[in-house]
């Protein structure tokens, strides 16, 4: 079987999954975040209800997709979809509450934000967050089943043109490219400019502790 047939045999299988789920359970929201690694910004979560008999060609897990088929999904899932919701929570949210905290916090925001109530939940990952409607998670959600692998190209698409915009702001940190990850570059940047009020500073002790204080942004 050639690759493409393999692509689009894959694809059927997670539109298949997600029916699956609605004959058991009624509307299903497939709900995923994007930014949980990075040292800056907000962390995104995006929920997405996905009529039967839809089905969006190429739809996969958002990091096996190039920037440019992720933008072309995002507008097919949004005209798709019979519901969907993006949101995050802030830097100060993750210092406050920690990362995995504020994750559930984006999530569960994204999912007050549908117009149509879920009968069922399906988060990526293996970790149950408080939730409003009953959950399931599944691991590597995101390439078992189209609503997730959709919420995960939503959340992402998001938080990169966030993160376009913080690189108008911060232009010394090149997080057009890097989206906030720890490169080799980034830590340089931190050494030379310091610590932006958009770090998450939580996530660079262990830096500090390797090359001393960044101090203050000196940009």
């Amino acid at each position: 079987m050639d690759k493409y047939l393999l692509k689009r045999q894959a694809c059927e299988q997670r539109f298949a999954y997600d029916s699956q789920k609605r004959a058991q359970y009624g509307v299903v929201c497939g709900i995923d975040e994007a930014g949980r690694g990075p040292f800056v910004g907000a962390v995104y979560a995006a929920a997405v209800i996905l009529p039967e008999g839809s089905f969006i060609e190429d739809l996969n897990d958002s990091k096996q997709l190039s920037e440019k088929k992720r933008e072309l999904l995002f507008d097919k899932i949004t005209e798709i979809a019979s519901a969907y919701s993006i949101s995050y929570a802030t830097v100060e949210e993750i210092e406050e509450y920690n990362i995995l905290q504020a994750t559930f916090l984006a999530m569960n925001r994204a999912y007050l934000g549908l117009n149509v109530s879920a009968d069922l939940a399906l988060i990526d990952g293996n970790r149950i967050p408080p939730f409003p409607c009953p959950v399931e998670t599944v691991v590597k959600g995101d390439r078992v089943s189209a609503s997730i692998a959709a919420a995960s190209i939503l959340a992402k698409v998001a938080r990169d043109r966030y993160m376009a915009e913080l690189d108008k702001q911060y232009p010394e940190f090149c997080w057009l490219k890097n989206k906030g990850y720890g490169t080799a570059a980034h830590i340089e940047a931190l050494q030379k400019y310091g610590v932006t009020p958009v770090h998450r500073r939580s996530f660079l002790k262990k830096l500090e502790a390797k090359h001393g204080a960044f101090g203050e942004y000196r940009g």
